[in-house]
């Protein structure tokens, strides 16, 4: 590490001593979301279990909460629940990399962990430079920058980012989201034999595609993988108008799947789909850890969507990451599912039955505010809701089939909300921390998540059905999980 590189995390980790107490002190400060110590967090990187360790990195700006010269911030965990920030892994000091160490990935190579990144560079005009960079470490912990291998290709502009690598057969593969010439959103394939030399290929799939039509931008934080006999492309497309209860935020993010050749590196695929329904869920990263399972962990956050608004921020802190997730792949669709591990964090199990007629019910037993919320939904006539700390709600209307989060809006208190069409609702999974919701629906066959920020002494839980609803619902308490 260069001595600028040094400099620059000092000075971070010096911004974490300043600002400890005033973030510490928020109401809002999660109990098993991983947050930034201090200043905004967006992107999950390099998301890879080595040695037995998970490692989750993320784009971080220590020193404001607002986005800037980004660093890699990290966390490492055992088991998934139980999380301990360490040093950053990548500060913006070198002249690759010094408006920013931009999104990327890990690998395993040579007794290695080896990271993959954007280097964002912009002169004194603001105009825009990109370089895929990589660094290595030994031990996990400690990393050093090997420079640029990837430089921009004709044809694209210097929005091209957020390398994600993987290897297949005897090949290296890497897959970069981009913008070609004409601002249209692209994934673009690249090959290697040796993680420094790479071949471009093309583009995987493009806006103007046949089954896309006109499909934004901008395409970021691309990930492909191969998952129960398809191929799937993660990405999050920039541009892309509302329909009906679709496409709802500023950004999106969902997914392609089918089959790639590895020959043309273009994928034959079907339609896109929205991933989460929610308001916050951006950039996810993926990894297929020691079990063979294929993870998840997004952004719970979405770029230039509210983000001024957020209260944490006179608390120095800004987003957080969700929890993680497996992901499996059946009849053409992800599902999402909590990783097992988490129900490791239940405490204090709390059982509710009840068939509610036209009637509201407040779920006072063991009332607090961090806790796993399982609803068994057995029938429902009309329409049937769980309200939370009164500023968040999810309604199923059984006459429309239609799922509804609800909640407060960020600037003025109003309400807002996002739905999605489903024909029945068997089960209802929350994980609802001190300013998020998670909603997991039928086994992860939808999946709503959102941050929202009730009053701190409001720790209401009310069921209410317009018609007749018959639940059973289970409740634990979950404590801290976070070590900063």
């Amino acid at each position: 590490m260069t001595s600028r590189n040094e400099e620059l995390v000092a000075l971070a980790m010096e911004e974490i001593e300043k600002a400890g107490a005033v973030v510490k002190s928020d109401p809002h400060l999660p109990s098993f979301h991983l947050m930034p110590p201090v200043g905004l967090l967006n992107d999950p990187n390099g998301f890879i279990q080595w040695n037995g360790v998970y490692h989750v990195f993320f784009q971080w700006m220590p020193f404001k909460t607002e986005h800037g010269a980004k660093f890699w911030g990290h966390y490492t965990s055992t088991d998934l629940v139980n999380w301990t920030l360490r040093s950053p892994a990548l500060a913006p000091g070198d002249w690759f990399d010094k408006n920013g160490c931009y999104s990327g990935s890990a690998v395993a190579h040579d007794d290695k962990m080896v990271l993959f990144y954007t280097g964002n560079v912009k002169d004194e005009g603001g105009n825009r430079e990109s370089y895929q960079c990589m660094a290595e470490s030994s031990d996990g912990i400690t990393f050093d920058k090997k420079g640029v291998v990837l430089e921009l290709p004709e044809g694209y502009t210097p929005h091209f980012r957020d390398p994600k690598v993987w290897k297949h057969e005897d090949k290296w593969f890497m897959v970069i989201g981009a913008q070609n010439s004409e601002e249209e959103g692209r994934v673009v394939l690249f090959e290697s034999l040796d993680l420094t030399r790479w071949e471009y290929k093309g583009d995987v799939t493009a806006s103007r595609h046949q089954k896309l039509g006109e499909f934004g931008y901008m395409w970021e934080c691309p990930d492909l993988f191969e998952l129960d006999g398809s191929d799937v492309l993660l990405f999050s497309p920039q541009g892309i108008e509302a329909e009906g209860y679709s496409y709802q935020n500023v950004y999106q993010t969902g997914y392609l799947s089918g089959e790639l050749d590895y020959e043309t590196g273009i994928l034959n695929h079907d339609t896109f789909r929205e991933l989460d329904r929610g308001f916050e869920f951006y950039a996810p990263q993926t990894t297929e850890d020691e079990k063979g399972r294929r993870l998840l962990i997004g952004w719970m956050g979405v770029p230039e969507q509210g983000e001024a608004h957020q209260p944490t921020r006179k608390h120095h802190w800004l987003h957080t990451l969700t929890i993680p997730r497996e992901l499996r792949y059946r009849g053409g669709k992800l599902i999402q599912k909590p990783v097992a591990e988490l129900d490791d964090m239940r405490q204090n199990e709390v059982v509710k039955k009840a068939t509610l007629s036209n009637e509201k019910m407040e779920w006072k037993e063991g009332n607090t505010t961090v806790y796993e919320l399982l609803v068994k939904v057995k029938d429902v006539e009309g329409s049937f809701s769980i309200t939370f700390r009164n500023n968040a709600a999810i309604v199923f209307d059984s006459v429309e089939k239609l799922l509804t989060l609800k909640r407060r809006r960020f600037v003025d208190g109003s309400e807002e909300s996002r739905s999605c069409h489903i024909e029945s609702v068997s089960e209802l999974r929350f994980y609802v921390d001190s300013s998020s919701i998670e909603v997991f629906i039928n086994g992860g066959e939808e999946v709503f998540t959102s941050r929202y920020f009730p009053a701190e002494e409001d720790d209401s839980l009310v069921f209410k059905s317009n018609g007749k609803a018959d639940i059973e619902a289970v409740k634990w308490d979950i404590s801290n999980h976070i070590k900063v």
